[in-house]
């Protein structure tokens, strides 16, 4: 799951996108212009960034975690000995100034932002994009269309996919993102997985609906000022769609739900009148919200070098706040958070801001959310499966608890795939800094998984 962002440049998800080309701007050295990438060095929760460096006086810029791309550099030096830039539109004066180390290919230097300090070493990028060798690329051998219908008040936008010459009426899967802003490909590090789930999905006889989130591409609103009953709402009229459609067949559509997604999926399928057929959870947290940030938080606190007493005051924070946002108490989170977040030390107070920067209804909505009544009532087959390298939602939090809950229900598979991340990559850490580097989108294991599981009980394989 991809939770809050904060003033810093910080995120519990970090993640790499390729980088534009600029326009020159005046002549640079060969051994500085080009493109680079590096972590800005955040303890627990690293920021990657792409830079390329232009023209003695320009260059560009992608953090995706704080959904900068392709944005134009301010006060840009590129010298051997001198390396500076400055990020616009960024909250606190973010710049970097720094040096070539001729002898590593490297730029190497300090990354300052609202009088935080971190060090910053910035890698040569190899030249082109990075390889997806499992990207699907047009002509497809089925059925595209973008399409849109209405959500109480706001346009969903996504894109429906359906074999070409299959005998209708068709089973469908619904694809359910994770959390933060996501578009219809569920674009991540340069990847899209929904993109590939959907490609694998139509070639082996489904229909396919994946949607823009809120306030990303053609859907409109504002996801931050969402609640669960407003996402779970956009859920049900993509439902209402498709049981429009004369190629659909309305008794087998189901929902594969990623991450967080994972949580809105069960919350649609346990309620009967919405008739869906069957459920996928793919790395789907089985805990509350409060849990996985107490989680988090932990594991943060304690790679960052907190002393026993820090992580006992930040685990007691983190209670107080959470129990806030339940309560529906923004405003009263957002002081906490601020006045805490302040007797901090650095480092760890850029961590703490990572998480709790934000108090937002949609936050309030993740962090109250318990799994557990809409889980258990499901009785639909269900495959629900994690990656056993996922730091994100990791199996030994959640599996054990999803078997549990799960366990009333009809016919349920859940799964734990050797090797594999949070987006089911063949992985070696799982952390996200890992996923930019990873050719593979999704590992075939994950994916045969998903489509074996489904050919028996959908298409009687």
């Amino acid at each position: 799951m991809r939770h809050g962002r904060g003033v810093l440049l910080v995120a519990v998800l970090s993640m790499l996108v390729p980088v534009f080309a600029g326009c020159p701007g005046g002549a640079v050295d060969d051994r500085v212009r080009g493109q680079w990438h590096g972590a800005i060095e955040v303890p627990g929760a690293p920021v990657v960034v792409a830079v390329d460096l232009t023209g003695r006086h320009s260059g560009r810029i992608d953090i995706p975690a704080e959904k900068v791309a392709d944005r134009a550099l301010a006060g840009v030096v590129a010298e051997p000995e001198r390396v500076e830039f400055g990020v616009p539109d960024v909250p606190g004066d973010a710049r970097f100034a720094g040096r070539l180390d001729e002898s590593a290919d490297a730029i190497v230097g300090d990354f300052r932002q609202a009088g935080h300090s971190f060090g910053l070493r910035l890698n040569r990028r190899p030249v082109g994009p990075p390889a997806r060798p499992q990207q699907p690329a047009p002509p497809y051998p089925y059925i595209s269309e973008d399409v849109s219908y209405r959500s109480g008040g706001i346009t969903v936008a996504g894109t429906l996919t359906r074999p070409a010459a299959a005998p209708g009426p068709l089973p469908a899967v619904v694809l359910i993102g994770g959390s933060g802003p996501q578009d219809r490909n569920e674009e991540i590090a340069g990847h899209k997985p929904f993109l590939l789930l959907a490609d694998t999905l139509t070639r082996a006889g489904y229909a396919v609906l994946r949607t823009d989130d809120r306030g990303v591409g053609g859907t409109g609103g504002n996801l931050n000022q969402a609640n669960y009953t407003d996402l779970t709402g956009d859920v049900e009229a993509g439902l209402c769609f498709l049981r429009e459609r004369p190629e659909i067949d309305s008794g087998r559509i189901g929902l594969l739900g990623h991450s967080e997604g994972g949580y809105l999926a069960p919350l649609v399928a346990a309620r009967p009148e919405t008739g869906i057929a069957f459920t996928i959870l793919m790395a789907a947290p089985a805990v509350p919200g409060t849990d996985i940030v107490l989680a988090h938080g932990r594991r943060t606190f304690t790679e960052a070098g907190a002393t026993p007493g820090q992580l006992d005051t930040h685990l007691a924070f983190l209670r107080d706040w959470t129990a806030a946002l339940r309560a529906g108490r923004l405003t009263r989170a957002a002081r906490l958070s601020e006045t805490y977040n302040r007797t901090l030390p650095k480092d760890l107070r850029t961590i703490s801001e990572a998480v709790t920067g934000e108090n937002t209804p949609y936050m309030a909505a993740l962090v109250s959310h318990d799994p557990a009544p809409a889980l258990s009532a499901l009785r639909i087959p269900v495959l629900a499966f994690f990656g056993s390298k996922d730091v994100q939602v990791p199996p030994a939090q959640h599996a054990q608890p999803m078997r549990d809950l799960l366990g009333a229900g009809p016919d349920t598979t859940v799964t734990v795939l050797d090797g594999l991340n949070h987006l089911m990559q063949p992985a070696g850490s799982g952390l996200p800094t890992e996923y930019e580097s990873i050719e593979t989108t999704i590992d075939p294991v994950a994916l045969d998984t998903v489509t074996g599981w489904l050919g028996v009980r959908v298409r009687g394989d």
